[in-house]
């Protein structure tokens, strides 16, 4: 007869006790040396960034997986500028157009960024609620305005300092994709090549979704929210006394530290977007199933292809990054407007004390999540104003570049040759695709 196994004893139950402690520690360690850059790049991924890209792996395959490469270092450069713009200047990107520039180049920028923002917020609200939906049950609206709900609470009244260290947890959301990708069978060889050598199909399809990855990497939301947080950084750890009061006083380990975080952010978030491509390409293309107009439809179609896991996997992977995306999106739109119009702003602060800022929060979102109640399609939306955010970036980044080479602005700590010359080579990328894009959808190939 087979004995029943002995219980642990105390000794192997106390050194298990120990270890997890001790990995918890090294968690919150690692959570503490991550700041800004880090959730702003984990932010790029959400779920309407994984709509957008599964649909690239649905539709094409492997052939698109070149642009992570491609895209990454273009990605850290702008982010750095925009970090660094915050860190010197004490103020939010349009704190700092505004008193640089005439006031039609900034309030055209804080509209564009306002519309698609809020067009973003309604895709994400709308993915996370059908998920929630697939995994739990309940109606669609039920979720819509719990989860509406909750977000709205959660940045309007919980303390900046609590608020950053739940999107940090909330970024560890993301590795979902990548334990999926290896749930599905892959051709590595073939991965490998798509990612090394670049594929070009001149079609208005192709360059359409190659100006709508572009934007929806390199996306002007993450502009602002960078620069912002940046400063509320400062404003947290006693570095100057409130937002857009004065210069702080920068050091050049402080910009290396900031260097540094926004790098694996960036990293990170070009990570997850290959390992999303992939899966989809393995399984939805080889599968035959290109029609995929959400990210919660992806992971249904994973189902019967990839089984439960990498479904269940897929669908929280949505839930969790919208979590983190959704506030960042309303809080760019909040430091943006509050800045042009001169209010009061700032995350750290009580909502007694910054009202339009907050009101701005509560309304994007709601505004959003209204997409959803009238039966707009926001993915399809979202698919076309991450292309608008491709047409829109060339000049915003130019803007950006500017300013971080004006030396009675940024000091000491303008940009090097190096970051001006990949800046000015992205923002010449990315105006000749949406120019090839307009000529194609023009004559009709």
């Amino acid at each position: 007869m087979a004995q029943s196994p002995q219980p642990a004893s105390p000794p192997a139950q106390q050194y298990r006790k120990n270890r997890s402690t001790v990995l918890l520690k090294d968690l919150k360690k690692l959570l503490g040396n991550i700041g800004p850059g880090f959730i702003t790049g984990a932010a790029d991924d959400d779920p309407s960034g994984v709509a957008t890209y599964a649909q690239t792996g649905a539709i094409f395959g492997y052939s698109q997986l070149w642009l992570v490469w491609f895209t990454s270092p273009f990605m850290i450069v702008i982010q750095q500028m925009c970090g660094r713009i915050g860190m010197v200047t004490g103020r939010g990107l349009a704190g700092v157009i505004r008193d640089n520039y005439p006031k039609p180049v900034l309030y055209g920028m804080v509209s564009l960024l306002v519309v698609a923002n809020t067009i973003n917020i309604g895709a994400d609200l709308g993915a996370m609620a059908s998920s929630a939906q697939m995994l739990l049950g309940l109606p669609f609206l039920f979720w819509l305005i719990l989860i509406t709900g909750s977000i709205i609470a959660l940045e309007v009244f919980v303390s900046y300092r609590t608020y950053s260290k739940i999107l940090k947890y909330l970024a560890l959301t993301l590795f979902t994709y990548v334990l999926t990708a290896f749930i599905v069978r892959l051709d590595w060889g073939e991965v490998l090549y798509a990612t090394l050598i670049p594929h070009i199909d001149l079609s208005a399809a192709f360059l359409l979704n190659i100006v709508a990855i572009l934007g929806t990497t390199i996306s002007p939301y993450l502009f602002f929210w960078q620069a912002s947080e940046e400063v509320e950084e400062e404003v947290a750890d006693g570095r100057i006394p409130d937002m857009g009061v004065r210069k702080p006083c920068v050091t050049r380990q402080g910009i290396v530290e900031m260097n540094r975080d926004t790098t694996v952010g960036m990293f990170f978030s070009q990570v997850i977007m290959f390992f999303i491509i992939v899966t989809t390409a393995a399984t939805l293309h080889t599968g035959g199933i290109t029609a995929i107009q959400t990210a919660s439809q992806a992971a249904e179609a994973l189902r019967p292809l990839a089984g439960d896991l990498a479904y269940l996997l897929f669908a929280v992977g949505i839930i969790g990054t919208g979590l983190l995306a959704v506030p960042v999106l309303a809080g760019a739109s909040a430091y943006a407007v509050a800045e042009a119009a001169g209010l009061r702003e700032g995350l750290g602060k009580k909502p007694r004390r910054a009202p339009g800022f907050y009101a701005v929060v509560a309304l994007s979102t709601l505004i959003g999540m209204s997409l959803d109640w009238f039966g707009i399609n926001p993915i399809t939306a979202l698919y076309y104003a991450a292309a608008l955010n491709g047409l829109v970036a060339p000049p915003l980044m130019a803007l950006i570049i500017r300013i971080a080479n004006r030396k009675e602005v940024m000091g000491q700590f303008v940009n090097s040759r190096a970051s001006s010359v990949l800046g000015w080579v992205i923002v010449l990328v990315m105006a000749l695709a949406s120019a090839a894009l307009i000529v194609n959808l023009a004559i009709g190939l």
